[in-house]
């Protein structure tokens, strides 16, 4: 498995386990690789992933940068930015386990947008995390 990849689970599981996500995204939470055909709203999805080298002299570090979007449905922006807070809450300098040769150094929230789409119906919540990821 990739750093990413073990980030990207482990971030999603960490947001999945929280109380006030699941108050959010029902329980279980409504948090995909890809939303399945009929998702219930609102929902989290995985998006672009960005990942750059950043070795030290004593270590092989990974800089990663995931991107998740939030979809609502019949809310305002307003409502959708309180639910990005609290996506921030449980994912912002959180510490966990990312799984056999890799250790999460550090995580946090470097971005966050709202807007409409198209369809008037739906808000797009977007917060990207940054994490440094050290290989073993």
């Amino acid at each position: 498995m990739s750093a990413e990849a073990a980030f990207q689970d482990a971030l999603l599981a960490q947001l999945a386990a929280d109380a006030d996500v699941q108050a959010v995204l029902g329980d279980p939470a409504r948090i995909f690789d890809a939303a399945p055909n009929g998702a219930a709203y609102p929902y989290l999805t995985a998006g672009r992933a960005v990942s750059e080298v950043r070795d030290a002299v004593d270590a092989d570090l990974i800089e990663h940068r995931l991107t998740l979007h939030l979809w609502t449905r019949d809310t305002g922006r307003r409502e959708t930015k309180e639910m990005l807070g609290v996506l921030r809450a449980a994912s912002h300098e959180a510490a966990f386990a990312l799984g056999a040769g890799f250790s999460l150094l550090s995580c946090r929230v470097v971005y966050s947008d709202v807007f409409r789409t198209t369809d008037s119906r739906l808000v797009h919540g977007v917060l990207r995390v940054r994490a440094l990821i050290q290989t073993h």
